[in-house]
């Protein structure tokens, strides 16, 4: 396994023309309960939206299902008319029914509705990136990609990425598309997708890590993770964040919340800088 540490954090260029900073904003969680309706703080949900360009935050992910539709929804009433540097980003492929009900639906017709309504919705004429949020075992893999294909070369979205996929999925999907990013579930806990986080860095590809925060027992008293962030006079999830960030030049993590100290918390991760001392001691606490 390889266990290779950036520099500061930086910025990420993704498909080579859409330059982010590398901490980006996960809008689900602006969404109700079980990601349904209406957030129960609106206010305060669009207050933590219009926080982002002033925190230098311009890497937004969010997706259809969330809501289903009420987080782009948000994110056009908070944030536009768009910064030119704001990179949106949306997922489409799971059904809702109800809430924490999903549903992975990729038929090539329902996959192009979904786009036509995240354009409508975030009122835009061209989604930055678009990415495949699931796999539908139910339709043949290739139908799903070449839709993705039809999708770029319609105009209807700039760049194109996939979401909880393996390296074969990766590799058949690039045969009709350039891979532009990957979100995988991935943490200081869940270090699953290892080999696929270092496929994108051998490739350039953007990877997004959902569920970023989770540390599961590293985060106990006394554990290696909460006796570094009293000695960075932080947080357990800053110095989790901070982690991720020097593991890959490609990670691009995106936290997600509905309140601006959260928010602000998060962002704050980006100047903590973990020692290779730290950085090993997390890296092989995780792996226990």
């Amino acid at each position: 396994m390889t266990n290779t540490a950036s520099n500061v954090p930086g910025r990420f260029v993704i498909g080579g023309e859409l330059e982010v900073a590398r901490i980006g904003f996960g809008a689900m969680r602006i969404t109700g309960r079980g990601i349904w309706g209406e957030p129960t703080d609106r206010a305060e949900a669009l207050r933590t939206l219009r926080e982002l360009p002033d925190l230098g935050v311009n890497f937004v992910d969010t997706a259809d299902s969330y809501g289903p539709g009420i987080s782009e929804m948000l994110i056009r009433e908070a944030l536009a008319p768009y910064r030119h540097d704001l990179v949106i980003a949306t997922k489409g492929g799971l059904a809702r029914t109800g809430p924490d009900q999903w549903k992975p639906l990729g038929r090539p017709e329902y996959l192009i509705q979904q786009v036509h309504q995240s354009l409508r919705l975030l009122g835009v004429e061209q989604i930055a990136l678009w990415q495949l949020h699931r796999i539908d075992p139910a339709v043949p893999r290739d139908e799903q990609f070449g839709t993705v294909q039809y999708l770029l070369d319609s105009g209807l979205i700039r760049y194109a990425g996939l979401s909880e996929v393996s390296l074969d999925d990766i590799e058949a999907a690039s045969k009709y598309f350039s891979v532009a990013t990957v979100q995988n579930r991935y943490n200081l806990a869940d270090r699953s997708s290892e080999a696929v986080l270092n496929f994108c860095a051998r490739h350039g590809i953007g990877f997004i890590p959902w569920y970023p925060l989770a540390a599961g027992a590293l985060t106990e008293g006394g554990s290696i993770l909460s006796r570094i962030a009293q000695r960075h006079n932080a947080k357990p999830s800053q110095i989790a964040l901070a982690w991720l960030l020097r593991r890959s030049p490609v990670m691009l993590p995106i936290p997600g919340t509905a309140r601006v100290a959260h928010l602000r918390e998060n962002v704050a991760a980006a100047r903590i800088e973990l020692s290779d001392a730290e950085f090993d001691a997390l890296s092989q606490a995780s792996e226990v």
